[in-house]
């Protein structure tokens, strides 16, 4: 294994017990240590994620062989390597998704899915980006299959993924809604170039179908789950696809008309980035760097930070991301 000198211990943030956010403290443990397949990194800066809030309320069942230390997505330099890893060296500047661990100094992330930083991206932007961008590649482009000239319906516009779908969206010539909760975050969803929808004041379904002539959306990103099931699939389109990651509205559908289903020819998946192996991640990690990584390295498509913390204040972070106040990525800055 290669490194350069390394302490004997460091700071991370843990969760002894779930619950509320104060639940989340610092304490000190030994540094990991990289496997095989594995780069040390010294974090500067980690994402801050629904499903780190999931976990810390002791809602989210992790895989076998999960970090039980929150934190899915980090960045900054590499400080060891694992002996079987290629592409990178010393001291690179990456990337990536975690298999947890990221609330920390160091975090062990396996080489597949690292990602060099594109030029000109400084790490709290960096930090910002693996887990949307992974979340929204794999499910609106590869389950989804949305492609240019279709339409599509991002629940959650302003959300870390929702910003990262309406910006993709529009690099790659995709027509897109947007549900979002109040003028404010109306007007950021119409900055990112898609058509927005005031779940307070319409019923997205109907809204929809009447901005489309009745054609309605032929991919669906659905972040609620059951309570919104019905209306995603009013308003999908013929051999629409609704892909569900999320249940902040319950896992639950009270009422499932399958005959509107049966007649729109329609196709209901969904996915969750944890679960999937090593090897799905990085082929995803592989699509992202032929197809967005250009993209970002020209300055385009680029995460929107909303507030950075230090990492001694992740329990501030959390509480502003329960409070649904923020627009696009919250971050902690570790270094």
């Amino acid at each position: 294994m290669s490194k350069v000198f390394l302490p004997d211990r460091m700071i991370e943030i843990g969760i002894d017990t779930p619950g509320p956010p104060d639940v989340l403290q610092p304490r000190t443990v030994p540094l990991p240590e990289p496997t095989r397949d594995e780069v040390l990194v010294r974090v500067q800066a980690a994402g801050v994620n629904r499903p780190d809030v999931i976990q810390r309320q002791g809602r989210y069942p992790m895989p076998p062989g999960a970090h039980p230390t929150p934190g899915l997505e980090i960045a900054g330099e590499i400080a060891a390597l694992g002996a079987d890893v290629q592409g990178f060296a010393l001291g690179d500047r990456v990337c990536g998704l975690t298999n947890g661990g990221g609330y920390a100094e160091y975090c062990v992330l396996p080489a597949g899915q690292a990602l060099p930083i594109p030029d000109g991206i400084d790490s709290i932007h960096a930090a910002a980006i693996p887990e949307t961008f992974f979340t929204v590649w794999a499910n609106l482009f590869r389950i989804g299959r949305a492609v240019p000239g279709e339409r599509v319906l991002i629940h959650g516009g302003t959300s870390g993924i929702g910003t990262t779908a309406l910006m993709l969206c529009r690099e790659f010539g995709i027509a897109a809604f947007a549900t979002a909760g109040s003028e404010h975050k109306c007007a950021v969803v119409r900055h990112l170039g898609a058509e927005a929808i005031n779940y307070h004041e319409e019923n997205f379904a109907l809204a929809v179908l009447s901005k489309t002539d009745g054609h309605g959306a032929d991919v669906i990103l659905d972040i609620m789950g059951g309570s919104y099931f019905e209306r995603n699939v009013a308003a999908l389109a013929r051999d629409g696809r609704l892909v569900v990651i999320g249940f902040l509205g319950g896992i639950h559908a009270e009422q499932v008309d399958l005959q509107a289903l049966v007649l729109k020819r329609a196709t209901v998946t969904g996915s969750t980035m944890r679960a999937r192996n090593g090897a799905e991640k990085a082929e995803i990690a592989n699509d992202l760097r032929a197809h967005v990584w250009p993209v970002l390295a020209a300055g385009r498509c680029l995460p929107m930070v909303h507030e950075v913390f230090p990492l001694v204040r992740a329990e501030d972070a959390h509480r502003l991301m329960e409070s649904g106040e923020h627009v696009g990525k919250i971050v902690l800055k570790v270094a």
